[in-house]
């Protein structure tokens, strides 16, 4: 039995961990093959350690495994130049290029807009919106010269449709990419190619559970823990969880990059255990 996405290529960005890595193995597990990128470093200011060369390694490990081609490259998703090369090279090795996912992204470490520092803020908004324009500005002739459309899904997040304190920078680059979606899936639409973005809540991979988010959601301790950070977490959600997991939102990506989605388009889909009714 063919996989959903059987002989394509898709384009994922901060793919070495969490849901980048998760979504470079579910495509694979279902037909496709990768071009892939990181960081792989840890960005000046950023308190949240980042991706390294290793966990990138093991994503093109974990997509070898299932018998899926795979380029990975280190690179910086604000760097236009190296983003137009990675893609460049990588549809031709790989011979197309039909999925683009835009979903390397910085996280918040907690501070009143007021009182931000500026480099925080433009750090933010240079790698979740920019880059998520980025990404697809260097994609999109590919899947153009393809003929044959195409999917894009951009990671957004339910703060992309709703506000939230001491997080103002992330809110407002996760917004900017839901407008961003609309736009390009009303450029797009003639040639096929559809455009979402996919709504996570809080989403168990590094990029969450650390020390630093542990602080932001519970200041009322010292040394708080990750038990004390699902005490809070929890009461986000509808559903009785403290977060989804990698795999759920690659699966709702999946979908969405499927011909089972092929008339879903200039969608915001949350996956949040119900975080968006509370």
């Amino acid at each position: 039995m063919t996989g959903k996405v059987e002989g394509k290529v898709a384009f994922i960005t901060g793919a070495a961990r969490g849901q980048g890595r998760s979504h470079a193995i579910k495509l694979a597990q279902e037909g496709a093959d990768i071009i892939a990128m990181d960081v792989c470093k840890q960005l000046d200011g950023v308190e949240i350690a980042m991706s390294t060369p290793a966990d990138l390694a093991e994503t093109v490990h974990q997509v070898e495994k299932l018998g899926r081609r795979i380029i990975a490259t280190e690179a910086d998703v604000r760097d236009f130049d190296a983003m137009q090369a990675i893609v460049d090279d990588g549809v031709r090795e790989l011979g197309r290029l039909d999925i683009v996912l835009a979903n390397a992204a910085l996280a918040s470490a907690g501070t009143r807009l007021d009182r931000m520092d500026p480099k925080t803020w433009t750090d933010m908004i240079d790698v979740n919106l920019n880059g998520a324009w980025i990404t697809a500005r260097v994609s999109v002739p590919h899947l153009l010269a393809g003929g044959r459309g195409g999917s894009i899904v951009l990671t957004s997040s339910i703060g992309g449709l709703k506000g939230a304190q001491n997080i103002g920078n992330y809110i407002a680059s996760k917004h900017g990419m839901i407008g961003l979606m609309r736009t390009l899936a009303l450029e797009l639409g003639e040639e096929n190619i559809r455009v979402n973005a996919i709504c996570p809540s809080s989403v168990g991979s590094p990029m969450l559970l650390n020390e630093q988010t542990y602080r932001m959601f519970r200041p009322d301790l010292e040394n708080p823990t990750i038990d004390d950070f699902t005490v809070v977490s929890r009461m986000m959600h509808v559903l009785p969880i403290p977060y989804v997991e990698p795999v759920d939102i690659s699966n709702a990506v999946l979908f969405l990059a499927s011909d089972d989605a092929r008339y879903i388009t200039g969608v915001a889909l949350p996956v949040d255990g119900g975080a968006m009714l509370k």
